[in-house]
């Protein structure tokens, strides 16, 4: 992962450079080296709201595993985020979803609780394919509004992601370790989505809305550009963070071109992760990192920054979310 105080790169040249330096030393093969048979006829990709980093991700990724044969048909499906995704490809209805790291270990954690086999091993169990990118949270105000940082919050009103979406467990997170809600500070929590959740925020309904996503996110930008918009620091709340939940969180920039006019900001970072089934065929996971690797430069979004997508030295850094054992074998094939 890049260094805190690390600024962003450009995302061509990250990804020329190290996919170079890897795949040149190892030899990796490509997908147009497999003999495999056809793929599976139909695949999903569960992504998330119009206007966000997942649904384009997971837009891409479908069109990646139709365009190179690893599915005969691929789709993203619109979703309401992490929770609802893991949902998902828990139930059987999504072959892939996208998902925050400390929603899918938490969610990993809530299976085994219920008496399911290690992950990766039940049918129903989560394994991860790779960590694929940073998540930046955002937390949202009108420039106009007067709240300079989270300590301003108290009293306010709150959009704090949609039920069902990981925004909604770290923004639930984060503001039980601020100290917000407690006697005397309380905010009002609302659910809201990006969409619903810019507009509230346009139409002073909230305050405050929370956001976790790539930077710079489509639907933000355009409200950006109507009424402004302001980014509140939140890198002071990383260190509670990391005690009482985990090690998921990191101090993360937003740069001041991600948002023209909103400033450069330190903030929250969560990593995404790819997931699948424990019982996913090995061959479709297999080809899958290979895609991830070998095709890179496809799944990233026009949009981006460059940052932290799809390093080859970070792929398989999933935290306690174990990997499915065909990506496992697949990354040591790649590492040697």
């Amino acid at each position: 992962m890049r260094p805190a105080n690390q600024h962003p790169v450009g995302r061509r040249g990250v990804l020329k450079s190290g996919l170079a330096l890897v795949l040149g030393a190892v030899g990796f093969p490509g997908i147009a080296a497999c003999t495999a048979p056809p793929g599976p006829a139909r695949v999903t990709v569960a992504g998330g709201e119009a206007g966000g980093f997942y649904l384009e991700f997971a837009t891409l990724l479908a069109e990646s595993l139709q365009r190179h044969g690893i599915a005969q048909r691929a789709e993203p499906l619109t979703t309401g985020g992490s929770l609802d995704n893991m949902k998902r490809l828990i139930a059987g209805e999504a072959t892939f979803a996208v998902a925050l790291l400390d929603a899918a270990v938490q969610q990993s954690a809530v299976q085994q609780a219920g008496g399911q086999q290690a992950v990766g091993q039940a049918a129903g169990a989560m394994a991860a394919v790779g960590k694929v990118y940073e998540n930046y949270v955002h937390c949202l105000v009108r420039r106009d509004s007067g709240i300079g940082n989270y300590r301003d919050l108290t009293g306010r009103r709150i959009g704090i992601g949609e039920a069902g979406s990981g925004t909604s467990l770290t923004a639930n997170r984060i503001l039980e370790v601020s100290g917000l809600g407690g006697s005397g500070r309380a905010v009002t929590k609302v659910n809201l989505g990006l969409n619903d959740g810019l507009a509230a925020l346009r139409s002073k309904a909230v305050d405050v809305l929370f956001w976790s996503g790539g930077v710079p996110t489509a639907a933000i930008t355009d409200v950006n550009d109507g009424p402004g918009l302001r980014l509140l620091d939140l890198s002071n709340l990383v260190p509670p963070l990391r005690e009482r939940f985990g090690a998921f969180y990191d101090r993360v920039l937003i740069p001041g071109s991600g948002y023209p006019g909103a400033g450069s900001v330190w903030t929250v970072g969560v990593a995404n992760l790819l997931l699948c089934r424990g019982d996913l065929d090995a061959d479709i996971v297999r080809n899958t990192v290979r895609l991830l690797v070998d095709h890179a430069d496809e799944l990233v979004p026009r949009s981006s920054l460059g940052v932290q997508f799809l390093s080859p030295d970070t792929l398989i850094n999933t935290a306690d979310l174990p990997l499915h054992p065909a990506a496992a074998e697949a990354y040591r094939t790649l590492h040697g």
